[in-house]
């Protein structure tokens, strides 16, 4: 392994715990030196990669983003444009112990976003590239038939402001919005935007 290769490794490896320590206990409550044994590295090295603890956040939340967020939809353009929406609208709610990570992540930034122009900026950026990647794979169902044609912009609007909400609800333990319930609820409310079938794909 090179030099360049263990240094991204390193760096690697202190995001995956900030991400991690950030969930469990808050970004208000976090340290440096929390992350820094939690990477199992010295506290210097983490201030070699990361100077500030607002550095690291914007990074973890980057890196939560990349490593838990598109790639949902990367399937060589062979599945039904439905399908791949569907695994979209997974991987925007909570639906497993690494997604209800990132939400936590997600709702530490939606605080600071009301009292940190810096994370309120990156928070705008993280949901416009959301807005993109739902967007493109309406347009990519548009253009193959597989949905009516729509305002895509605005169904890709309708799909984050839906996951937001009912993702909510389900990170709460809400007894009336379980995780089925916000998928189906979702995708029956979208579903007539495209023309398509009301129940959710479960391929």
């Amino acid at each position: 392994m090179t030099k360049a290769e263990r240094a991204q490794e390193t760096r690697e490896r202190i995001l995956t715990a900030a991400c991690e320590v950030i969930a469990d206990i808050g970004f208000e409550n976090i340290s440096m030196r929390k992350v820094a044994d939690h990477a199992g590295v010295s506290k210097a090295l983490l201030h070699y990669h990361f100077d500030t603890r607002e550095k690291l956040f914007a990074e973890a939340m980057t890196h939560s983003f990349a490593q838990t967020g598109t790639y949902a939809g990367d399937d060589g353009g062979t599945a039904p444009a439905a399908v791949v929406l569907a695994r979209i609208v997974r991987s925007m709610l909570p639906t497993d112990e690494e997604l209800r990570q990132d939400w936590k992540l997600w709702q530490e930034l939606w605080v600071r976003a009301q009292r940190d122009t810096a994370a309120r900026h990156l928070a705008v950026d993280l949901y416009d590239q959301l807005h993109a990647w739902v967007g493109g794979a309406v347009e990519r169902g548009v253009a193959s038939g597989e949905f009516t044609d729509c305002d895509t912009d605005a169904v890709a609007t309708l799909i984050l402001a839906l996951s937001d909400g009912l993702g909510i609800r389900v990170m709460l333990d809400d007894p009336k919005v379980g995780l089925a319930a916000a998928r189906s609820t979702l995708w029956r409310t979208v579903a007539p935007h495209l023309g398509i079938p009301p129940a959710f794909p479960e391929s």
